[in-house]
């Protein structure tokens, strides 16, 4: 893993940018804060490194902390866990509530207590401060409308099971994040019953109708937009960049059973060598400002209805989600994603990206 360290001025244009707006009062805290908070702050993240890069950029700007951060992916748990008695890092953001739950009953997480936080929904936020969502994240179905009418397609992530479509789907691979989410809270939904009975069967059919696997998201666009297939599953705001940027005609399917929502969100590790900076991070990156920059210039959607007004027009749309239990999924998660590998995922329909 290589450490990605942002420095204070790099991009002054922007960070000036960035600023314009924050408020005096996120400017008057910042004054009165920053010779109280260490001098360095390391992030352990999943987010993209453009993502990363904006909110560290201004993070450094305002508090005058020097910002690291590792992205570590899929392996972003582990590495938590394993540095639990020394921990290396001050703060994990990115991540389903599904990891962080797991975490913080290992004890991984230091409350704080952000002053949005009471502005956020029960479902956003550990009922003890240990950790928050910042971003949700809708995975969605959506078909190439020159390829199928809305009437002709699926109209529930059940459908996507159907032999009317088969060959006519495409999704993600086992590594992405979003996917193995969708999979997990699909067979939560189809076993809550007491029963893997239904769960079995659709797993089994949406294997059936899958086409092709896709190790990179411009890649089953790419698909899609060729007419390869039909019907995809993917991100909302992947979905959104794809219509509205690279001119494809695609429609997004709220679907009926309500769609899968992913969370991203924050917390402090317990034990961080730069705990007031880490706690200060927190506070930032939920911040009304920080969020509506975040949604505009990185198309992720806010879990603070604040700073959605200050969003794209497309995130104003209420989303209807499915109904998860996060603290099942998060203990059944490791059984049911083998269940899905070694029952219904086929390696051999894998398409990964050229390796440059």
């Amino acid at each position: 893993m290589k450490f990605k360290k942002i420095m204070a001025g790099a991009m002054s244009a922007l960070l000036c940018f960035a600023l314009v707006g924050c408020g005096t009062s996120s400017d008057s805290s910042s004054s009165s804060n920053k010779e109280q908070l260490e001098d360095k702050l390391v992030i352990y993240s999943t987010h993209p490194e453009k993502l990363l890069t904006l909110v560290a950029d201004a993070f450094t700007e305002e508090t005058g902390v020097q910002v690291e951060f590792v992205n570590l992916k899929g392996g972003l748990a582990d590495r938590i866990l394993s540095e639990k008695d020394n921990p290396q890092a001050d703060v994990m953001y990115g991540g389903s509530t599904t990891v962080y739950t797991q975490l913080a009953s290992e004890d991984c997480f230091e409350a704080t207590t952000p002053s949005w936080a009471n502005e956020l929904e029960s479902e956003y936020k550990d009922s003890k401060g240990l950790w928050y969502a910042t971003i949700k994240t809708p995975v969605m179905m959506f078909y190439n409308t020159e390829m199928l009418s809305a009437d002709e397609a699926p109209k529930s992530y059940a459908d996507l099971a159907d032999s009317k479509y088969e060959g006519q789907v495409v999704t993600r691979d086992n590594a992405s994040s979003s996917q193995r989410e969708w999979i997990c809270d699909m067979i939560y939904s189809l076993s809550k019953n007491g029963s893997m009975d239904d769960a079995n069967k659709w797993l089994a059919g949406l294997a059936s109708n899958t086409k092709s696997y896709y190790n990179s998201g411009s890649m089953m666009f790419k698909a899609i937009g060729n007419k390869e297939a039909a019907i995809g599953v993917s991100t909302l705001n992947d979905i959104q960049t794809n219509k509205e940027t690279n001119g494809m005609p695609l429609q997004e399917v709220s679907a009926s059973e309500g769609n899968v929502v992913a969370l991203d969100c924050v917390a402090a590790l317990k034990g961080a060598q730069h705990s007031k900076a880490a706690a200060a991070f927190v506070e930032f990156c939920g911040r009304a400002d920080i969020a509506a920059k975040i949604a505009n210039e990185q198309s992720r959607i806010p879990t603070l209805k604040s700073a959605l007004k200050d969003s794209p027009s497309w995130m104003q749309s209420d989303i209807k989600m499915l109904d998860v239990d996060t603290a099942t999924v998060s203990s059944k998660q490791s059984e049911w994603l083998d269940l899905w590998n070694n029952t219904a995922y086929d390696a051999d329909k894998v398409i990964a990206s050229e390796s440059k």
